[in-house]
Formats: C-alpha cells, structure tokens, sequence
C-alpha cells in the first residue's frame, strides 16, 4: 500500500436544505419505496463511495465536518400548522446526532403569500469554500442541484479538493396539483469530479457492498407526519368550516376526498396533520377545512384521519 493510499481522506458534507427535503419526500410519498432517506445510511455510503473512488479502504474515508444549510419559518409560523414545530426540533436532533451543523435562515412571505428562500445559496457557498480552505477537505460532497454552485466548485479546484455532486432528477406533484420536475443543472454535473445519479443508484440497486435499503429509514406504521419534513406549501385565505368525507382516491403523494358538489377535492400529503400519506386507506374518514389553491380551485387541507 502506498504513502497516499494510507492517508486520511478528510470528507466535507453540505446540504441544501430545501433540495434534500424534496427528495427525501419524493421517496417518501411518490416513491415505490415509501420511505425518508436516512442520514446516518447516506453518510456511511458517501464514505463507501469516495473509498471506491479514491481507491482507499473506507476507514480512511471519514466526514470531518458536515453542514445543513435551509430557510426556515419563525417560531410563531410554524406553531401556526400543527405540529410543525416540534418536528423542526425533532429534525435538529437527528442532524445533531450525525454530527450535522445546522445554519438556518428566515422564510420571507411575499405579499401574494409566496414563501421564498432568500440568500441561502450564497451562505452555503460562502460557508464551504471559507472551511474547505481552514479544515483542508480532501473531498467535499455537495447535495444539491443548482448552477449557482459552479462558481463554488471552481474556486475548490483551486485548492485542490475534488467535489462528489450526490445530485437527484424525478418528477413530482406539488401541493397545488401541478406536475413538476426536478433537474440537475448540466453545468454543475460536468464542473464536478465525481458526479453521482442517485436515482439510478437508487433504482438499479446493483451494489453488493452496500445495499440501497441501507440509505433509507425503516418506515414504521401509524407514525404521525412530519410537518418539518414537508414541503413549503402556498399560503391560502380558508374559510375554517370543518367537514368531514371519505377518500376518494390516492396516488403517488396526492389524493381526493369525495365531494361532490365539486368533482372531489385535491389534497397534497402536505397538507396532513396528525396523520401519515401513507397510512391512508381508500374509503378512509377524514376530517378537512375546505379552501381554494392559487388558480381558485377548491381544495381540502388541514386533512386528519379520524379513527
């Protein structure tokens, strides 16, 4: 084994928020495999990954510093839906448990009711380039999917730190109904030393040393969702009647609740309180105020299994 072969390799982890939570919620609510991506599985597989690149035994892989970076509601916000807050706490603890340092900035409500992120990027940016100079990374690893994280990468070219790009392309629907896709800038996949197509990871599970099962969280039944979790939703004006239906129908994130006097009611997994998507049943009681989307549409939120 050679001198290189037997150094350290120093591992730096940085998370756009926003971006892992959207794939962890596809793979939660629109995935076949119904489960939220483990923190402490994906950590062990960028070791495992960067050991097969490196050509190292992966006890010399190891994350020095990992950084979560994501705007975030005011307190007073999120005690407004459910049990949002707790959850954020909840996540805190499982970041902290894995070592993860969170920077949290505050979501900006727009006058049309618009949640937006304001300045992350840049931080984030900032943040990595300033310790992979301090901390001497040998590899960082992005999870992200931006082009405004190019200029990153070519400045940690210039220290001499290869970047592992953990990058996600899918399609979902959002809580307004509508069908969405998320793409990895071409820009950033091709500035990157080592670029990886998690969903094809994830979909050809043909790694005999480390099966894909171990990157996600064992789902349990009856859990209550996870608010903090969940994506950002549109705040709408709702006129706060409590009715109650049946569900109609359930697809991959999304459902109907029977209403006729409307052609049935949209409502996204996002908006569950107290209750997991996919512990809903066809035919199952709900409980739900009745509200409208961006486009003026009827649609159910608030959703609540009554048992």
């Amino acid at each position: 084994m050679s001198d290189n072969q037997k150094k350290l390799t120093r591992i730096g982890v940085f998370y756009d928020g926003n971006y892992f939570l959207h794939v962890s919620n596809y793979y939660a609510y629109h995935h076949e495999r119904r489960g939220r991506i483990s923190i402490a599985g994906l950590h062990e597989f960028i070791r495992h990954k960067i050991a097969e690149e490196e050509q190292k035994d992966m006890h010399l892989c190891q994350i020095v510093d990992a950084h979560y970076f994501r705007g975030r509601l005011s307190a007073q916000e999120a005690s407004n839906e459910g049990n949002r807050l707790f959850y954020d706490r909840l996540f805190d603890d499982i970041l902290m448990m894995e070592g993860v340092t969170t920077h949290y900035l505050p979501v900006r409500t727009t006058f049309h009711g618009q949640r937006q992120e304001r300045g992350i990027d840049v931080w984030m940016a900032l943040e990595a380039f300033e310790l992979a100079l301090h901390k001497q990374f040998d590899v960082l690893v992005l999870i992200a999917s931006d082009t405004d994280f190019v200029p990153l990468v070519r400045k940690l070219h210039t220290l001499g730190v290869r970047v592992m790009l953990f990058a996600w392309d899918y399609d979902f629907y959002d809580e307004e109904g509508r069908r969405r896709s998320t793409v990895t800038s071409q820009a950033l996949w091709e500035e990157v030393t080592y670029p990886l197509a998690m969903q094809d990871v994830i979909s050809e599970d043909n790694d005999p040393q480390f099966p894909v099962n171990r990157l996600f969280v064992e789902r349990k039944r009856n859990l209550v969702a996870s608010p903090a979790e969940a994506e950002e939703t549109v705040l709408v004006e709702e006129d706060g009647e409590s009715k109650r239906s049946t569900i109609f129908s359930l697809k991959d994130g999304y459902g109907f609740v029977n209403y006729p006097q409307t052609n049935n009611l949209f409502f996204h997994f996002s908006f569950l309180i107290d209750t997991d998507f996919n512990d809903l049943r066809e035919g199952d009681l709900v409980e739900f105020t009745l509200s409208k989307n961006d486009r003026g549409e009827p649609i159910a939120r608030n959703v609540r299994l009554i048992k």
